[in-house]
């Protein structure tokens, strides 16, 4: 990790690392190598930003300084307040009563940014609800372990589409067009999940109704005969039938593959541009009907009557063509939104909010307090 930081930091004149999960979670400092364990190691100053729409943001951080060892705690330069609603200047006295009590100054309070969800999803904690306002029901279970959630986001956007996450508990709409099984950072324990939420029994009768189903790589690998895991990858060695709604079968192995990946969809003749990141190797009689080829090559499957498929490749709906064509061929009304230029369009507007609402000559500062 180190030695990635000193790498990337010879090649950039700014470089910003997000922490994962809290500083403040000191039972588990000692293997720490995201939060303040990495901020120490590298030198790094850190900037403790709390969500005040999740309430409580006074003790969030106030509380961090309270439990943190003093060296993790001398590594945190000030605060910075994020998602507040309404007139900042209503949380002056908190805002002062943060700074008196840590000690800490204060780089600005960010007010909400109604555009957010034109970015890229990045943590699955905010995922949940509906998107979108199209007759087009694209349903998707929110797995304990899901994954590259990020892959849905040009759906959200197209007009002719609603995209609704399915949280535990509830059950899967039957009467949704395209139900969509995504990623997983741990498959056959998310299989097990998805099992016990009664979603398989839901799948099915969407089936029946009508429903096409995509499974996006760990989503793809469920939706294969089994899973195999004879090396105990994910957990103790194991086998576990699949779904069975795809004629293929998934062994896991420890070599991971990770590379971009251009592809084509032979259906539309339209090229995608994504990535593959995962562990297994998928094969079966299913992939004679890929969803792509890769110089010439299958990638992914596809059932006989075509209302299943899968597929490896990530950020595939990111590409305008592919998306359109794709939803088209389900019998969705496409819009012509470009998904490259809405997200570039939101940095723009992201960047002038932040620059209106943060000391960022400040934040400079504390930045090239970088050790060496």
């Amino acid at each position: 990790v180190l030695d990635s930081f000193r790498r990337l930091s010879a090649e950039a004149d700014l470089l910003i690392v997000e922490g994962a999960g809290s500083p403040a979670e000191v039972n588990l400092r000692a293997n720490d190598i995201a939060n303040m364990g990495f901020a120490l190691a590298s030198g790094t100053p850190v900037i403790l930003t709390g969500d005040i729409d999740r309430g409580g943001v006074i003790a969030q951080l106030v509380g961090t300084q309270a439990v943190l060892d003093p060296a993790d705690a001398a590594m945190i330069k000030g605060f910075l307040i994020n998602k507040f609603r309404g007139d900042p200047r209503l949380f002056d006295d908190g805002y002062k009563l943060i700074e008196d009590r840590t000690g800490w100054p204060g780089f600005g309070v960010i007010p909400w940014f109604p555009d957010a969800p034109n970015l890229p999803a990045e943590d699955a904690a905010d995922l949940g609800g509906s998107r979108g306002t199209g007759s087009f029901l694209i349903a998707v279970p929110h797995l304990s372990r899901i994954a590259n959630f990020d892959d849905l986001d040009p759906l959200a956007q197209e007009p002719g589409v609603t995209l609704k996450i399915i949280p535990p508990g509830q059950p899967l709409p039957v009467e949704a067009d395209l139900i969509i099984l995504p990623g997983s950072k741990a498959t056959i324990a998310d299989l097990a999940y998805f099992r016990a939420q009664g979603w398989d029994i839901d799948l099915a009768a969407a089936l029946r109704r009508g429903a096409k189903v995509l499974g996006l790589c760990g989503g793809y690998q469920m939706l294969g005969r089994t899973i195999a895991d004879p090396e105990g990858i994910e957990g103790k060695p194991a086998s576990v039938p699949g779904l069975g709604l795809l004629d293929v079968c998934t062994v896991m192995t420890a070599d991971k593959r990770v590379t971009e990946t251009t592809a084509l969809h032979p259906a539309s003749g339209t090229m995608v541009k994504g990535y593959e990141i995962h562990l297994g190797r998928t094969e079966g009689p299913d992939r004679a009907r890929p969803m792509f080829t890769v110089k010439q090559q299958p990638e992914g499957a596809g059932r006989p009557d075509g209302k299943v498929m899968g597929s490896y490749l990530h950020g595939m709906f990111t590409e305008d063509a592919f998306r359109r064509a794709f939803l088209a061929s389900l019998g969705a009304a496409a819009g012509s939104v470009s998904y490259a230029a809405t997200v570039e369009a939101t940095l723009d507007k992201l960047a002038d909010h932040l620059a209106m609402h943060v000391d960022c000559a400040g934040l400079l500062v504390v930045a090239r307090q970088t050790a060496d």
